[in-house]
């Protein structure tokens, strides 16, 4: 990619002189107020000439022979805002985009695939990405150009150089846009692996072996910031350090959550956690809160209280759906996106942090003579604080060291912090609350119906599972197309985007759960419905692996095949885990054969970079260890499974039936007169015993 350097060049030779301008008094109005996504909308009064992604927007960049400029951002990105307010904003960058340009403002989260292909373009030529992110691409939609944020005077210049170029070089904008193009489909090329399959715990153990290098032992997490929590990481590491009886690896798992669970990450007044914390030990989050992130982090913590019974992790998951149930849910059980980083200070000043955050007189002010220990608890010093006489509440001490040290009882602890929360959540409420982005997404919750169904296996609260089947419901009745297929999106009532395999892989990974604690059987037959919905539109023929988008959706510049594991797990190893459980639930070789073979072709890049493939490692757990269908049938079975469930076991699957039932685990197998558990191996079952505790031990055998 010769031209790579151009580009560069262009960003480096730009000055910083600029003209001062400022915004017209005028209230302008583009073609986004149509829209629905609350981003696009924040943007409908730019005075850029903004248009949404559509074939209108794309046959005029042809008609016109004009470049495009797409600028991906979302609602509560804090540095998409500071751009709009410094550059979208201004008359005179508004007056220099509208001239050359077509310009396309996109929600990431509506349209996660073009997302993709265009992070993949900015990833090639700048070696990173993030939001926002903005690309020149030629009128046929092929990139350029890109970054992420800009100064005004930056970008001012950028466009116009690259405008210039067009105007007099277009050759060269095509001969680099040819050679770039080739670069994004070839990032996600995944090669049928012809090998055999073989999956060994020693490939697991060496991976493992080289990813802990990259611990940090004092605050768990990695040893770098910012610090993302990625619960899928340690979803996998926590069952596997649990099945492999690795104290060390166990330690650094509960370190870990623990110090998420004690920092400013996790909102220790309202409950939630912030997307990431850009220090080393989890003090100072990105404020803004999103959906998908408190639905796995219920999972990982209910999963980590299951095996500890550690107070703190119940707490995390009881104060985390507390603030799902209060501030994310709508009236029908859908779940909205994301709140914002920023809100306005009591000056009405757009600040990060702004609704979070505390200072020394405030706090003294509400808690009085109690200021002194809720000081020491939640370190209001130098541990504690962050800018602006602003402190982040954070804790280094566990309850019981806290309580010993002030000589107080646990009890008297107990109620002075149920205070101290109480009177600060109402100090906090009175201010102005972030934005909040009230789309709902598929994908998004089924992630938190997972979370809720998770919650109610371990701690058994009704209102947990009543809350997950209440939003199971609603995916069914509004997400689902008459084609049997899924949407994306839902807002006011309506559904207007096409599903992408993440809405597919993490409904049917969730409906799968659900039948598990509910034995209601329409959640595991859409599950099934919906995976041969996903083999007819999605499947690649050649790789054995997923596409992104359906072959139903436009083409764009790729079709992407997203097997990568981040902070959301990839779609093609959730839906490999969903295919294997399908496999014994329905006894279909052809779901075992693809899984087996999606896992195979990702094996050899799994050791290089394991922390990008934990889901995938947590499915080759299921073949390098034993793997359990417990079929539970008879007029107790429900009671029998609520009780299985009070121990940790992720090398299993659940089927049950409090009558008869066709199902290939379950049939002829139903006794009105006594409730029988059976424990099997790949379609081999021992003897069938009526008590948990026996079933148990054969599982431990």
């Amino acid at each position: 990619m010769k031209h790579l350097q151009l580009f560069v060049l262009i960003i480096l030779i730009i000055s910083c002189k600029g003209q001062n301008s400022k915004l017209m008094e005028h209230k302008y109005t583009n073609a986004l107020i149509n829209e629905t996504s609350p981003y696009l909308l924040q943007h409908a009064h730019n005075p850029v000439n903004w248009n949404a992604w559509n074939e209108k927007t794309l046959e005029t960049a042809k008609s016109e022979d004009k470049l495009m400029l797409i600028s991906v951002g979302y609602a509560a990105c804090h540095w998409c805002h500071v751009m709009e307010h410094e550059s979208f904003e201004d008359s005179l960058v508004a007056q220099v985009m509208n001239k050359n340009f077509v310009n396309i403002k996109i929600d990431r989260e509506e349209r996660p695939d073009i997302d993709q292909v265009y992070m993949s373009a900015v990833q090639l030529m700048t070696g990173h990405g993030g939001w926002p992110l903005n690309v020149v691409a030629l009128p046929d939609g092929r990139p350029v150009w890109g970054g992420t944020y800009f100064k005004k005077e930056q970008w001012m210049s950028v466009l116009e150089q690259i405008s210039t170029l067009y105007s007099e070089k277009p050759e060269k904008l095509h001969e680099y846009a040819d050679k770039l193009e080739q670069g994004i489909k070839a990032l996600d090329v995944v090669e049928l692996n012809t090998d055999e399959p073989v999956f060994e715990e020693e490939f697991v153990e060496n991976a493992v072996e080289n990813w802990s290098k990259q611990f940090d032992n004092n605050f768990g997490g990695m040893n770098r910031a910012p610090k993302f929590m990625m619960p899928n990481n340690y979803h996998f590491l926590l069952r596997y350090a649990y099945q492999t009886n690795n104290k060390e690896l166990q330690d650094y798992v509960n370190l870990t959550l623990t110090k998420m669970a004690y920092g400013g990450v996790f909102d220790q007044i309202g409950g939630g956690f912030s997307r990431y914390s850009v220090d080393a030990k989890w003090h100072v989050p990105h404020f803004e809160k999103m959906l998908y992130d408190n639905g796995q982090l219920a999972s990982l913590y209910a999963d980590a209280y299951l095996i500890t019974k550690n107070e703190l992790y119940k707490n995390v998951v009881t104060e985390t759906l507390e603030y799902i149930q209060r501030e994310m849910t709508t009236k029908n059980g859908a779940f909205y996106s994301s709140l914002d980083a920023d809100s306005n200070t009591p000056e009405g000043k757009l600040e990060e942090g702004a609704f979070y955050v505390w200072t020394k007189e405030e706090l003294k002010t509400i808690l009085k003579e109690d200021f002194d220990l809720f000081s020491d608890y939640y370190n209001v010093n130098s541990f504690g604080f962050w800018e602006h006489d602003n402190y982040v509440l954070i804790r280094n001490k566990s309850d019981k060291e806290f309580f010993e040290k002030n000589n107080i009882s646990q009890k008297e602890f107990e109620e002075r912090i149920s205070i101290w929360k109480s009177k600060l959540f109402e100090a906090r409420n009175t201010r102005e609350k972030p934005r909040l982005d009230d789309k709902t997404l598929t994908s998004w919750n089924a992630i938190m119906l997972k979370g809720y169904v998770d919650a109610y296996r371990v701690f058994g609260d009704d209102s947990y599972l009543a809350s997950a089947e209440k939003n199971a419901n609603f995916i069914l009745n509004n997400q689902l197309k008459e084609d049997g297929g899924l949407y994306h999106n839902y807002k006011n009532g309506v559904s207007t985007i096409n599903g992408y395999l993440e809405d597919y892989a993490n409904t049917i990974d969730a409906f799968i759960a659900l039948y598990e604690n509910s034995l209601d059987e329409k959640w595991l037959t859409s599950a099934r419905d919906l995976s041969n919905y996903t083999l007819d539109h999605f499947y690649d023929d050649t790789s054995k692996m997923f596409f992104f988008t359906s072959n139903d959706d436009d083409a764009l510049v790729s079709r992407s095949i997203e097997y990568r594991d981040n902070v959301i797990p990839a779609s093609n190893s959730i839906m490999a885990k969903n295919l294997f459980k399908l496999s014994h639930y329905f006894d279909n070789e052809h779901f075992s054969k693809t899984a087996m073979t999606m896992l195979n072709n990702v094996k050899p890049e799994m050791q290089e970079y394991p922390s990008g493939y934990s889901n995938w490692f947590d499915l080759m757990l299921n073949y390098t260890n034993p793997y359990y269908e417990v079929a539970i049938v008879g007029k107790e079975a429900k009671q029998k499974i609520s009780d299985l469930n009070k121990n940790y076991i992720p090398n299993k699957l659940i089927v049950g039936s409090t009558s008869e039932n066709n199902l290939p685990l379950l049939e002829n197998r139903y006794n009105p007169n006594e409730t029988f558990i059976y424990v099997c191996v790949n379609k081999a079952c021992k003897l069938p015993v009526s008590e948990v505790s026996q079933a148990l031990k054969l599982l431990k055998e």
